[in-house]
């Protein structure tokens, strides 16, 4: 069994990943930071407990670390950092801002150029020479892109290449890691997530990230003024790439257990999921309805329609993607079946993120069009 270190341990995607390598019986060893209520210890146990809808977890091979991303060796000392990083290990880097818009820009670079910076320099000064860096990216650090996106390195370039400063961001760490791999012997891997949503068989889902806030902003008004009709400016046949939990994981198990892997993997959905199914879905769940309409300008929205404009200031930048990815690397380690996402396990995911029923059935998701 191998000895995995995780930083951001207890994020949504960080915490499922290490529910499964206990599961599998790896040293798991989690770098977290302390708050005003928790330890960092008390964190990640809970987040992992959490995953497991509050089921007692076996966490005899967890160990915790408070750690912080910025400052030097993590303010850690030499000693436990030594044994932190002792033997040949896989180092997960899943620290990040998640802000996107420009008031936020100091804090985004910061935390995604600098943190990133930062931690590779200490895992190469105390880890050994076969261990390997894991930097989790994002699949949308390939911006405006019109073509496919290829599991390679791309040039820097300017925010209006990119949605917005976080996928700038990713972009930039990516380059930062391409030098460290070029001219210091970083032995890297980076992992494109895109935008990961429930358990695909069960539709447990603990995230409120992308769809799912966007379906609670829908929620709220639906309570407030239910049985209103909500025209949305968005193109019906566009895509989703909504990557279910569960697959994310077998994608970085798969990277686990690889002898070698390849230096850039797009760790994706291989189907995408159509607005109007997505839009469909929400009205059905709830006493609205959604409807998409292109033709749609401020100045013919009513008050509601506004509303849900404002609150699309980081959804709307998506809403009319059909992006192509390549996973020529990914397919070159995965070995098993993919569960792969669909109308109906996208509509499970949201019965259970609004109502708290996984198994609500689909008769006929609501037509939104």
């Amino acid at each position: 069994m191998k000895k995995i270190v995780i930083n951001g341990a207890n994020g949504y995607v960080a915490s499922n990943f290490i529910n499964e390598l206990l599961l599998e019986k790896h040293q798991v060893v989690a770098l977290a930071r302390s708050n005003q209520k928790y330890t960092a210890e008390e964190r990640v146990k809970a987040a992992v407990t959490d995953m497991n809808n509050g089921k007692q977890v076996d966490f005899t091979n967890l160990e915790v670390h408070d750690y912080s991303l910025f400052e030097e060796n993590f303010a850690l000392q030499d000693s436990e950092l030594k044994t932190i990083f002792g033997g040949n290990i896989d180092y997960f880097h899943f620290a990040a801002s998640l802000k996107f818009d420009i008031k936020s820009k100091e804090e985004i670079f910061g935390t995604n150029l600098q943190g990133v910076t930062n931690s590779i320099n200490t895992f190469q000064k105390f880890s050994a020479k076969q261990s390997r860096f894991f930097f989790v990216s994002t699949a949308y650090s390939c911006g405006r892109i019109e073509v496919s996106f290829k599991e390679k390195f791309y040039e820097n370039a300017e925010i209006d290449a990119f949605r917005n400063y976080y996928e700038q961001s990713k972009r930039y760490a990516e380059n930062v890691i391409k030098d460290y791999i070029d001219n210091k012997g970083l032995n890297a891997c980076i992992l494109r997530l895109s935008q990961v949503v429930g358990n695909n068989k069960t539709g447990v889902t603990k995230t409120d990230y992308g769809i799912f806030d966007f379906s609670k902003r829908v929620q709220k008004l639906a309570k407030k003024y239910p049985n209103s009709v909500i025209r949305l400016k968005v193109d019906p046949n566009s895509t989703q790439n909504l990557l279910p939990i569960d697959t994310a994981v077998t994608y970085l198990m798969s990277a686990v257990k690889a002898e070698q892997v390849p230096e850039i993997l797009n760790l994706i959905a291989k189907s995408s999921v159509k607005n109007k199914d997505l839009l469909g879905s929400i009205s059905e769940l709830l006493p609205i309805s959604l409807v998409p309409d292109m033709t749609l300008e401020k100045e013919q929205m009513n008050s509601l329609e506004r509303i849900m404009a404002i609150g699309m200031s980081f959804t709307g930048a998506y809403i009319d993607t059909n992006i192509i990815f390549d996973t020529t690397n990914l397919d070159s380690i995965v070995e098993q079946d993919i569960s792969e996402v669909s109308a109906e396990s996208v509509h499970r995911m949201l019965s259970y993120f609004l109502n708290g029923d996984s198994t609500a059935k689909v008769n006929g998701i609501k037509a939104a069009v």
